[in-house]
């Protein structure tokens, strides 16, 4: 079994308003999405998901209602309002930035001395 990985602070809000951009969804969903898109490299556990639901719906960025689950069980489904859609274009552009410039290290790192 793989090691997990430890996400950058601020990774785990981009990789769920990602997740919630393709459908509303509860937080086991989430965290299940995350885990089977990054083929299981990201398992986020309880304790680091619902308190990043809760900034994120404090900041405006997702919205929670609560529904009956595929297995009739009631579950707080969380979606993206507009705001978070805006949000989640910055954070790509950031995120697109960071690793360019993290690649552009690397690979300077490669080159001879």
């Amino acid at each position: 079994m793989p090691q997990p990985t430890d996400l950058l602070q601020g990774t785990l809000d981009l990789l769920i308003l990602r997740t919630l951009a393709l459908e509303p969804m509860h937080g086991w969903g989430i965290a299940q999405r995350i885990q089977q898109v990054s083929r299981n490299v990201f398992q986020i556990g309880q304790g680091s998901l619902y308190p990043a639901l809760h900034r994120l719906e404090y900041r405006g960025w997702i919205q929670a209602e609560w529904r009956a689950s595929d297995n009739n069980r009631k579950a707080r489904y969380y979606s993206l309002t507009q705001t978070g859609r805006s949000q989640l274009e910055a954070e790509v552009e950031s995120w697109d930035r960071l690793a360019g410039a993290v690649a552009l290290v690397l690979a300077q790192a490669k080159e001879p001395a």
